[in-house]
């Protein structure tokens, strides 16, 4: 018998039990940095120092932070359910924990890509140096998703959702389009599991089952729900 398909989403707030803040945390500054001198393409034109010492820091707070509970435990679940994550997230904190089947909507902070080729990418775990160029000849920049660049994962994420027997909602606002009209795509009559500590604006959808807790404690009333 096949397993059925367990689709989650999650955002900002998984990650941030495992140390990594969010730009929303603290109005609009991201680690001390407006969000448009560093996560749009405006900015990359205007100072690409300045946007690759960003990301740099970035990468190094990922590299030392560590899977939480949350995240392992969506891993776990993976014994009993075809379980794909799609996520907001530019960590690779989900793989880390054992994961499989995970898609990044807004790219990978621990891969680049040249400036001018969106599509090759290359693994990176130290800084990318001003003047380090891709076979193209051009910069080498973090494969992220910026501000005002559009997402083209999207594309993938909504199928996997269409097809979703039943989904989960973890630490995120949906305040982040297009990324947040993506429930949209889960069926009528899927229950949806909705972990934050803050729930955010769900009630136009049918069947919420909605725990008001943080990622790591949410996680464990859902173990407990769906494997008890």
């Amino acid at each position: 018998m096949s397993k059925q398909k367990l689709v989650v989403l999650t955002g900002a707030g998984i990650s941030a039990e495992s140390g990594l803040r969010t730009f929303r945390d603290s109005d609009g500054l991201w680690e001390g940095y407006n969000v448009q001198d560093v996560a749009t393409p405006r900015a990359w034109y205007r100072d690409k120092q300045l946007v690759l010492d960003f990301y740099n820091m970035r990468r190094k707070d990922v590299l030392a932070a560590q899977p939480n509970s949350a995240h392992k435990g969506l891993a776990e679940l993976q014994k009993h359910f075809d379980v794909h994550i799609i996520t907001q997230n530019i960590d690779d904190l989900h793989e880390r924990a054992g994961s499989e089947k995970v898609l990044h909507l807004h790219g990978e902070i621990v891969k680049m890509r040249s400036e001018k080729n969106e599509h090759k990418f290359y693994p990176i775990t130290t800084d990318i140096l001003l003047g380090q160029t891709a076979e193209d000849g051009s910069q080498f920049r973090p494969h992220v998703v910026w501000f005002e660049e559009p997402v083209p994962m999207i594309e993938q994420a909504i199928p996997i959702l269409y097809e979703a027997d039943i989904f989960v909602l973890i630490g995120t606002s949906l305040a982040v389009y297009p990324a947040a009209g993506l429930v949209d795509y889960v069926k009528e009559k899927v229950v949806k599991y909705v972990i934050d500590k803050r729930i955010p604006p769900v009630s136009r959808y049918r069947n919420i089952v909605a725990i008001e807790k943080p990622a790591t404690d949410g996680m464990q009333e859902l173990l407990s729900i769906l494997i008890s």
